[in-house]
């Protein structure tokens, strides 16, 4: 895979989908504020912030790719922004496209089932254990990826019915995050 050295990865589970007219409809948590990842990195709150204005202010959006391929965007991002949460993503994989129409039915399959963020850390420091405290990253991209590095995320999207999935699923990564931050 060619792509650039310096940006990082971060992945989060993603939970079900379903295929509409337009497309396969995903939307969860891309990253959870204050979890620790399996490679120590936690994420602030407002860490996306900045970045996320800039692409704005431009009239740009984060790209969805699958697996980290520049080559390979698979769909749309609708909408993208921080919460007290973490970083929510919506979208939708396009139809009309080879891999987009492969990641659907993957998904739907229940063979990928991740999510993980491409960036630049802009700003970082250190915790009492030696984790990395992210506190401004340059957003570049969320992918689509085998492999989660923040289990604990979950995200789930139904078409219509994609905001009462989404807030069951919020409620079980909450449980999650809560379970895996009281054994850290």
């Amino acid at each position: 895979m060619s792509y650039q050295t310096d940006i990082e990865r971060k992945f989060c589970r993603l939970g079900e989908a379903i295929t509409v007219t337009e497309g396969c409809l995903i939307a969860g948590y891309a990253s959870l504020f204050g979890a620790c990842d399996q490679g120590g990195d936690i994420v602030c709150k407002g860490a996306y912030e900045a970045s996320l204005a800039t692409l704005a202010a431009e009239g740009r959006r984060v790209k969805m790719l699958w697996q980290h391929d520049p080559a390979q965007p698979i769909g749309i991002w609708e909408e993208v922004r921080e919460d007290a949460r973490g970083l929510f993503v919506k979208g939708r994989l396009l139809a009309s496209t080879q891999r987009g129409r492969e990641a659907a039915a993957l998904i739907e399959a229940g063979a990928i089932d991740g999510l993980s963020i491409g960036y630049r850390t802009k700003k970082a420091g250190k915790t009492d254990k030696g984790q990395r405290l992210l506190t401004e990253l340059e957003l570049w991209e969320v992918s689509l990826v085998t492999f989660p590095m923040l289990p604990s995320a979950r995200v789930g999207a139904k078409g219509e019915s994609l905001h009462a999935d989404a807030l069951r699923n919020m409620a079980a990564a909450i449980r999650d995050a809560r379970q895996e931050l009281a054994q850290n």
